[in-house]
């Protein structure tokens, strides 16, 4: 059954998988527990494109598994695949809190690579699952630290690391500390741009101002000044959204992220920075539910990861909506690794680019959507 999964909506490519060795390793590792843990106690958080929940569901007859995903993505190719193998009707989709969590005696997890999301995520489950629950966390050896067993420890009074195989290994969490105060979102405020940031565990960059961010608001004045519907793509904790709504009252903007962290973060954010009524942020996959023709600008730090593998394709899937959603004369204004020289790519979809910054490492372009659009033959 796991070999029939795919990652659609997520891209697809020869060298990425909807299952790896890792998730038939937490599948395996946890098979005791999941035979004895029942209808409702179980949950599965981080579900890359549905192998753990799917794969627990069919081995052990399950029902009313409990499940988290961060990702957009993830979450729809999650459904897509269920109904594809016909247990669609075997999970319910939660929030990261104690819906999710009430109760559950078994947690399936990847390990994200934040080790803020982990805390997070640990700090959730110590807090609300049964005291009798099981923790099985895993992913790729190379995706493994040592920081990793520390964050979990901070949650649980006994962390063991499995034997590896297939270059993937578990963590074992059991015997939840007694919690304390709740310790996410945290806040902290950016004195360079005066405003207040809140940020979730699984956010990208955290509380922080990232380089790349940072070096595109520095060219905040030159964008667009005639606009009046902006989109901050790929939001994250709503830096860019905010700062661009302060610098221009008459200005709306939207907001959009996959990760379910980084609209909860990035919400907040404008509502401590008194912005939350021309700020709206949806959690949505590129732009897929905004219109044709309905922005005059787009900013972007578009990510060159998809989930652990080093992949273009995101981006490029972020250029193309791009072309679709701004309206003629609308502009694009990117920053990126300089090394990845997205300028033709961006070209190519969106319309002229010039770059307009350039430091060691990032590379600021500015495209204009030209009257017919730039979408490729």
């Amino acid at each position: 059954m796991l070999g029939r999964l795919r990652r659609y909506p997520d891209v697809e490519a020869v060298n990425l998988y909807a299952v790896d060795a890792a998730d038939r390793l937490i599948l395996d590792v946890a098979a005791d527990a999941l035979a004895v843990a029942g209808d409702g106690g179980v949950a599965v958080i981080d579900d890359g494109y549905g192998a753990l929940t799917l794969g627990a569901v069919a081995a052990h007859d399950l029902r009313r598994v409990r499940v988290h995903q961060d990702l957009l993505t993830g979450e729809l190719a999650l459904a897509n695949n269920a109904r594809a193998v016909g247990l669609a009707d075997r999970y319910t989709a939660h929030a990261l809190g104690r819906e999710l969590l009430e109760g559950v005696r078994v947690v399936l997890l990847r390990l994200p690579r934040a080790l803020s999301g982990l805390a997070e995520i640990a700090d959730a489950i110590a807090r609300y699952a049964d005291p009798g629950v099981r923790v099985f966390a895993g992913a790729r050896d190379k995706y493994l630290t040592p920081a990793m067993n520390d964050v979990l420890a901070e949650s649980f009074s006994s962390v063991q690391a499995s034997r590896g195989r297939q270059k993937s290994r578990i963590l074992t969490a059991r015997d939840p500390k007694s919690p304390g105060p709740v310790p996410y979102p945290i806040r902290e405020q950016l004195e360079e741009l005066d405003l207040e940031v809140v940020a979730h565990g699984a956010a990208f960059s955290g509380p922080r101002l990232d380089l790349g961010t940072r070096f595109l608001i520095e060219h905040l004045r030159r964008m667009k000044p005639d606009a009046h519907q902006a989109i901050d793509l790929g939001c994250g904790t709503g830096i860019l959204a905010v700062a661009l709504a302060k610098a221009r009252p008459h200005l709306t903007v939207v907001g959009t992220d996959q990760s379910a962290a980084a609209v909860a973060s990035a919400r907040a954010t404008a509502a401590a920075n008194g912005v939350a009524d021309r700020v709206t942020v949806v959690r949505d996959d590129a732009m897929s539910a905004i219109g044709d023709n309905s922005a005059d600008l787009v900013l972007c730090n578009p990510p060159f990861h998809i989930g652990a593998a080093v992949h273009t394709g995101s981006a490029i899937k972020m250029f193309t909506e791009t072309g679709r959603v701004l309206r003629p004369g609308g502009e694009l204004w990117t920053v990126y690794n300089s090394h990845l020289n997205y300028r033709g790519v961006v070209e190519r979809f969106v319309g002229k680019t010039d770059v307009v910054g350039r430091n060691r490492k990032f590379t600021v372009t500015r495209s204009v959507r030209g009257l017919r659009g730039a979408r490729p033959d």
